[in-house]
């Protein structure tokens, strides 16, 4: 046996007896011993120790139940009491976008339009030779007077080379007036599909922001990363990943190049994540590609490392720039209402289309009518498509109808929502859109779970402003920020218990893409996908929550990560 290695020097022993749960009495390669293991199966759903071997989990039990199954070449990890948990699993990433991201301008955190101005100048002086200033993360709430931003706010800082910043939630862009001068764009142009520019209303001319489809405008222009940039990125953003404890993802929007980029990674033996990816659909043009999607879905089909047997649509946009579908007007535009991607037709063609070619469904639904327009389309795709398990999702509901709460569990439907959507300091703008009626079932997490739908819980990165699964579990769990407002809670009634949020980040997210026999528990014949905490969840105060970091992180039988 290899010598043990303690990841902290107390021993913290249950003094709890667990009968040992094998698959079949051999040498473990890796032990992990002395831990308090929440192994996310409800019948068992504590350990004290656990053995791996060819990848998979080996056996759970107790110490001395996992030593017996130990010899001379076997790897030891005292966890010395730490909590340990599945890998979690992020149900809706857009992980390249993100991955890229990292080195471009990140204004994640910047609470003022001089914070915004300052690092993008910091970033131009470090980069002089880049063509263009590219980044993201920028919120609403931090802008002088809560107001749309301008291209003058960026002019006043760079000029001379074109600037365009996305919002955190990536559907709403920020150029300057050199980007707008190169794209061409006047008072006359016009925007195809969902969005708009917004103009000045006396000279029509666009003031700087682009919402929705709108954005492409000026993102065609920016140069386009090259498959060798896009692979290093992906390596970068695995590492953060598995720093973060994620080790399962599902890739929200992907495209066939996109997962080029995956299957490299795998065939060099480099891709450290479970990696499901749901194609973007782009209307009804996208039919087209059914025949190409498929081969590429039945290609994957049972694969343990990637798969590629969804499809994503996109029937609204968000509540911060009016375009999320709603049932009535915004309260603090009561002329709009937004307008839905699709007519209720089209879309049920589209996702019958889909559905009969044996696809998982995802829809991007943010608004209260947006999300009763999908659950229409997946009852009608239901009745059509001969897959009798479809698992269809819902992406982001942030507002939704009492009426249709029932309907996810009814049809079979999985909400799929990010509680980093709900952290206290970035609906202000949001809730002053809805109203406090509508905000009264904001993000209505505990409803839906309650009327027996399977939730999952993601980031939505890098349309969020933290991947970070704790800062996640925090929000799921407290409805506070991190400094504790407000004091009891936004929607306190909504808020998930510890047990509840976790789930939603490991075993729901394995059953939101089939594969909850392989993994999301600690369970024997389960792929070693097994995580580490530096304080236990169950016993901190929830408000200590995002506090706590991963310090270890096993991927596939192997360690991946050590703090």
């Amino acid at each position: 046996m290899k010598v043990v290695r303690p990841l902290i020097l107390f021993v913290a022993l249950l003094g709890l007896a667990f009968p040992v749960w094998a698959e079949s009495p051999q040498t473990a390669e890796l032990v992990l011993i002395n831990g308090r293991l929440w192994t996310g199966v409800e019948a068992r759903p504590w350990a004290q120790a656990l053995a791996i071997r060819d990848h998979k989990i080996l056996a759970v039990g107790t110490d001395a139940e996992i030593k017996a199954l130990a010899d001379k070449s076997t790897e030891v990890i005292d966890l010395g009491g730490r909590l340990a948990s599945p890998g979690f699993n992020d149900a809706h990433i857009h992980f390249l976008s993100g991955s890229l991201g990292l080195d471009e301008v990140d204004l994640t955190g910047a609470r003022s339009l001089q914070a915004i101005q300052e690092r993008v100048v910091a970033y131009a002086k470090a980069h002089p030779d880049r063509p263009w200033i590219y980044g993201r993360g920028w919120e609403y709430a931090y802008l002088p007077g809560k107001r749309l931003p301008t291209r003058q706010d960026l002019d006043a800082v760079i000029a001379d080379r074109p600037v365009y910043l996305r919002a955190y939630d990536g559907h709403t862009g920020w150029a300057n007036s050199k980007a707008i001068e190169l794209a061409k764009i006047t008072a006359q142009t016009k925007v195809e599909g969902i969005g708009e520019i917004v103009r000045d209303p006396k000279t029509g001319l666009p003031t700087g922001v682009f919402k929705e489809d709108a954005g492409s405008l000026i993102g065609k222009l920016i140069p386009d990363p090259t498959p060798e940039q896009e692979l290093t990125a992906l390596k970068t953003g695995m590492k953060l990943l598995a720093s973060l404890g994620i080790t399962s993802m599902q890739n929200a929007s992907g495209s066939p190049e996109e997962l080029a980029r995956y299957e490299t990674l795998l065939q060099k033996g480099e891709l450290t994540v479970r990696t499901s990816v749901a194609f973007g659909v782009d209307g009804k043009e996208s039919l087209k590609d059914l025949e190409t999607w498929k081969k590429l879905k039945d290609k994957y089909t049972g694969n343990p490392m990637l798969r590629a047997g969804a499809v994503k649509f996109f029937m609204d946009g968000v509540i911060e720039s009016h375009t999320a579908a709603m049932l009535a007007p915004y309260t603090d535009l009561p002329k709009q209402k937004g307008n839905p991607a699709y007519t209720q037709p089209e879309y049920n063609y589209v996702v019958g289309q889909y559905a009969q070619a044996g696809f998982q469904l995802y829809t991007h639904a943010i608004g209260d009518r947006g999300v009763r327009m999908a659950l229409n389309g997946y009852q009608y795709a239901s009745s059509i498509a001969p897959n009798v398990d479809p698992r269809f999702r819902i992406e982001h509901i942030e507002v939704v109808s009492p009426e249709d709460i029932p309907r996810f569990a009814q049809i079979g439907v999985m909400p799929s929502m990010e509680p980093i959507h709900a952290d206290p300091d970035t609906i202000e703008v949001w809730s002053k859109a809805v109203g406090p009626e509508r905000v009264n079932r904001a993000f209505a997490w505990a409803e839906l779970l309650k009327s027996g739908a399977h939730l999952v819980l993601s980031s939505d990165w890098p349309a969020a402003i933290s991947l970070d699964p704790m800062r996640g579990l925090h929000n799921a769990v407290n409805r506070r920020t991190i400094e504790g407002n407000p004091p009891g809670g936004w929607i306190p009634k909504q808020r998930l218990t510890v047990e509840q949020a976790l789930r939603g980040y490991t075993s729901a997210g394995a059953y939101a893409s089939f594969e909850e026999k392989t993994k999301g528990q600690l369970a024997p014949g389960m792929w070693a996908d097994i995580i580490v905490f530096s304080q236990d969840l169950f016993k901190i105060p929830t408000m200590d929550i995002y506090k706590t970091r991963v310090v270890l992180t096993i991927f596939d039988g192997k360690v991946l990560y050590r703090q």
